[in-house]
């Protein structure tokens, strides 16, 4: 399942008073898991930013200026995007934003699925702050790197966030777990290792000696039931 975590930054907080798009970024993930596939662009806005948005993100005209208008990556962005659903922190915010940017620019409107991980928060920790930043803390996410917003930056931190509130991080890989747990094939799911057309890190000599390595495991392992599917 393709689905794209998405964030932007702007001049302001409605498209409705002028304000436009001054960065974008997406990350593709597969099955919960990051590709490696992203977009990111910085947006000449073609107007002034003002000083408390650049309070936030750190964003001048000065850096904006030479960039490509939002007109001259619409296409490219659109292409990424594609028909996955769009996950993001306050979606209608951002979602707002592009579509009164592609209709400026008389380019389709994205009617994409859409998830907001803020509302999803929400439901899970009903009165407490579900900001970005609180809840890279309730799940030991490391925030160091975030010293002003950044779509950038927050996308990387929003997938990781995704999956902590989804429950859908990888089962721990504990090579000496009981055998018993897995006596029934069905007890473990190793589809989740398999299908994600990932690139090979490894080298041929890497990989030798991993399935050397495997081979000294019981028939029980993990890495058998991987390997034989």
């Amino acid at each position: 399942m393709r689905e794209i975590i998405l964030d932007t930054e702007t001049t302001g907080l409605n498209p409705n008073e002028g304000h436009k798009v001054i960065e974008i970024a997406a990350i593709e993930i597969i099955d919960f898991l990051p590709s490696g596939k992203t977009f990111h662009k910085y947006i000449n806005p073609e107007r002034d930013v003002p000083q408390q948005s650049t309070d936030i993100h750190g964003l001048t005209i000065d850096f904006l200026s030479d960039k490509k208008i939002f007109r001259k990556i619409a296409d490219e962005f659109l292409e990424f995007v594609s028909d996955s659903p769009i996950i993001a922190h306050n979606v209608d915010f951002d979602i707002g934003f592009l579509n009164y940017e592609l209709s400026n620019c008389e380019k389709d409107r994205l009617t994409n699925k859409t998830i907001d991980t803020v509302a999803i928060a929400r439901e899970k920790f009903p009165g407490q702050s579900v900001s970005l930043d609180a809840l890279c803390k309730r799940y030991n996410i490391s925030i160091a790197a975030r010293e002003k917003h950044s779509a950038i930056l927050d996308t990387e931190l929003l997938s990781k966030v995704y999956i902590e509130l989804l429950d859908k991080k990888e089962p721990t890989l504990d090579l000496n777990i009981d055998a018993k747990i897995f006596e029934n094939d069905t007890e473990f799911d190793v589809s989740k290792f398999k299908n994600r057309e990932l690139p090979m890190r490894l080298s041929k000599e890497e990989e030798e000696l991993h399935k050397d390595f495997v081979e000294t495991l019981g028939p029980k392992a993990i890495w058998k039931k991987i390997n034989s599917n």
